[in-house]
C-alpha cells in the first residue's frame, strides 16, 4: 500500500500574523486565505488537510464545512474532542458534512490533552476518564453509522434511547468516516484499536517507535505519524532554515500551553531533554529543537528532498503508514515537499518491498 500524506491546514487569521495568541480576535478565520491553501492541496496531491481543535481556532466542523463546499477534492480531517457534544448530535453533524461534500470527510479524535483546556469548556474529567468517555461516544457514533434503525447505549457518561438520524453518512467507499485516534497513551492505543482506523503519535525515531506500533498494527490499525517537515536543496540550508524557527517571543506561551499544562504522553516526552543541545537531534534528520518556540508537532525531519524521503520510508519500514505534516512557510512548505520529496518516496515504494 502506498504511503498516504496529510497536511495541517495553515493558521490563517483575519489579523495580522504577530497578533497574540491571547487575543480574542487571534482566531478569526481568513476564509479567502483557507481555500487558497485547500486549491494548492488538492493540486499537489495532499490527500486530505487536518482542521486543528483548540481555544484559540476556529470551530473545526463549521469551518470544514464552508472548504468542502468551496473545494472538489481535498479531504477535511476534522479535529473533535468527545463530550463536547451529544454523541447523536454530532453523528448528525459530520453526516450532514459528508453529504455536502460527498463524503470528504474524516476524523481526528483527540481526548484534550489539557485539563486546564478543556475547563475552559465544562469538561473536568481526568485524562484517563476523557479516554474512557471516548471509548462510549464512539460507540454510539458506530452504532448510528452501522444501522440507523434505532440504537440503544447504557453507559457510564452517555446513554441514548433507539437513537435515528434521518441524514446518513454519505460517502461512495465506507459507511462511516476514517477516524484517527491521536495520543500516545496506553488508553489512547487501546481506543485506536478498539474504535479507530489509524493511531496517530508524533514524530519519534523508529527505534523508539517500533515496539509501540506492533501490536497496534497486528489489530489491522495504521499507524500515522505526526510532525514538521524542514526541506532545503542542500542540508545546510535546511539546518539554517531549521533553526531559523527559534524565536524566543513565543517561548513563554508555548510553555504555559503545553510544557506546564499537557497531560498527554507524548507531548510531555517532546519537550524531555529539550534543552540539552546534544538531544536536540535524535537522528542526522529528526530534529526537535524548535518545540519550544513552535509546540510539541515542530519536532521536523530536517534535510535534502532525499534525506527526507529517505526518513519516511524508514518509518514505512517499520509499518507507519499515513502522515500528517506540516512546515514553515506552511504553503511553500507544502508546495515543496509534493514538487520535490514525494517523487522520490514514490520512486523509492517502487524500489523496496517490504
Amino acid at each position: 500500500m502506498s504511503l498516504r500524506f496529510h497536511w495541517r491546514l495553515a493558521a490563517h487569521s483575519k489579523k495580522s500574523a504577530d497578533i497574540n495568541a491571547d487575543s480574542q480576535e487571534f482566531g478569526l478565520p481568513d476564509i479567502e486565505a483557507d481555500i487558497r491553501f485547500c486549491h494548492s492541496a488538492e493540486e499537489n496531491g495532499i490527500e486530505s488537510l487536518l482542521t486543528p481543535f483548540n481555544n484559540y481556532k476556529p470551530d473545526p466542523i463549521l469551518l470544514s464545512t464552508a472548504l468542502g463546499i468551496a473545494t472538489q477534492k481535498i479531504t477535511l480531517m476534522v479535529a473533535y474532542r468527545p463530550g463536547l457534544l451529544s454523541p447523536t448530535l454530532f453523528v448528525q453533524q459530520i453526516n450532514t458534512l459528508s453529504a455536502l461534500t460527498n463524503g470528504r470527510v474524516s476524523l481526528n479524535i483527540i481526548a484534550g490533552h489539557s485539563k486546564k483546556e478543556q475547563g475552559y469548556y465544562g469538561d473536568f474529567l481526568n485524562h484517563d476518564e476523557r479516554y474512557a468517555r471516548a471509548g462510549e461516544f464512539l460507540e454510539v457514533c458506530h452504532g448510528l453509522w452501522q444501522s440507523n434503525r434505532g440504537f440503544s447505549f447504557k453507559g457510564e457518561y452517555f446513554q441514548v434511547e433507539e437513537a435515528q438520524l434521518g441524514t446518513p453518512f454519505v460517502s461512495a467507499e465506507r459507511t462511516f468516516p476514517e477516524i484517527y485516534i491521536g495520543g500516545g497513551s496506553p488508553p489512547a492505543q487501546e481506543l485506536a484499536i478498539k474504535q479507530g482506523c489509524c493511531w496517530l503519535l508524533l514524530f519519534d525515531t523508529p527505534k523508539n517507535l517500533q515496539p509501540r506500533t506492533q501490536s497496534v498494527l497486528k489489530q489491522g490499525v495504521d499507524v500515522g505519524l505526526r510532525g514538521s517537515i524542514v526541506v532545503r536543496p542542500t542540508r545546510q540550508e535546511a539546518i539554517e532554515a531549521a533553526y531559523a524557527l527559534i524565536d524566543v517571543t513565543k517561548k513563554q506561551w508555548i510553555e504555559d500551553v503545553f510544557a506546564k499544562s499537557s497531560e498527554f504522553e507524548s507531548i510531555k516526552a517532546a519537550f524531555e531533554h529539550v534543552q540539552e543541545a546534544d538531544a536536540n537531534w535524535l537522528t542526522p534528520w529528526l530534529w526537535k529543537g524548535a518545540v519550544p518556540f513552535c509546540g510539541p508537532s515542530s519536532i521536523a525531519l530536517v534535510g535534502t528532498p532525499t534525506d527526507v524521503a529517505s526518513a519516511i520510508i524508514e518509518y514505512k519500514s517499520i509499518g507507519c503508514s499515513q502522515f500528517i505534516l506540516s512546515g514553515q512557510p506552511d504553503l511553500e512548505t507544502m508546495t515543496y515537499f509534493c514538487q520535490e520529496v514525494l517523487p522520490i518516496i514514490r520512486e523509492m515504494e517502487q524500489k523496496i518491498k517490504y
